[in-house]
């Protein structure tokens, strides 16, 4: 119990006092994880869109594919991102393993099944003569998915929120394609695993204290956009 007083009290203390570590270490969680969920949300959402307005043979082993996808272990991710950046690898000549584009890449496939899954099901829940209203009324296919988009922003943004939650506080990946390398991939997951390796547990609680301070807080901004929208 003495520990996680401690842990509260130094996580107010690095907060307060604007640790310059640790401020870094928060920026670069919240820039990569940013960065992913943002193309995690251009993929899945159109690739989710167009799973679910299309029917073509094998569309339910594609998304039982997805589904499965939506549950992918980051250490599986991580291992085969890190082979495909080896300096031998296919992808090895980008030179960007260890670095934070190779966290960001790691990030958005584990994001991207997630709001993928999430926008299939969305689409899907949506009325199909819906679509036949719609192009009725002399809107073009584009316009169409847009319309249709726009009926579903509750549940994309629930997919954007689900996306960002996955990749914040993921660390196997993190760690094996950035290589916690202090001052330029060190993030919040990683910096935890380390000081609680190193027995520095108030400090490990401090930054696990930010880490949900700025995971809840990111949430309340969507959630508060959310339920706006919901009300409309």
């Amino acid at each position: 119990m003495e520990l996680i007083i401690d842990g509260i009290l130094k996580a107010f203390s690095l907060l307060f006092t604007l640790d310059r570590e640790v401020l870094d270490i928060t920026i670069l969680s919240l820039k990569v994880s940013g960065i992913a969920t943002i193309i995690s949300v251009i993929i899945g959402v159109s690739v989710g869109t167009t799973i679910a307005l299309n029917e073509f043979p094998g569309k339910r082993i594609i998304v039982s594919l997805v589904n499965t996808a939506m549950g992918l272990p980051p250490v599986v991710v991580g291992l085969f991102v890190t082979i495909f950046l080896w300096r031998n690898g296919p992808l090895g000549f980008l030179g960007i393993l260890y670095t934070p584009y190779a966290i960001i890449l790691a990030q958005s496939i584990i994001a991207t099944p997630i709001v993928t899954g999430i926008t299939v099901a969305a689409m899907q829940q949506l009325p199909k003569k819906l679509r036949l209203q719609i192009l009725a009324l002399g809107a073009s296919r584009l316009q169409m998915v847009w319309m249709l988009l726009k009926e579903s922003r509750l549940s994309l943004l629930a997919a954007v929120m689900a996306g960002f939650g996955g990749v914040i506080s993921e660390i196997g990946a993190s760690i094996m394609v950035g290589g916690n390398i202090k001052g330029y991939t060190r993030v919040l997951t990683t910096a935890t695993v380390m000081e609680t390796s190193k027995g520095n547990f108030d400090i490990a609680i401090a930054l696990s204290i930010i880490l949900l301070l700025l995971a809840y807080f990111i949430n309340l901004i969507l959630t508060f956009i959310q339920q706006r929208e919901g009300t409309r």
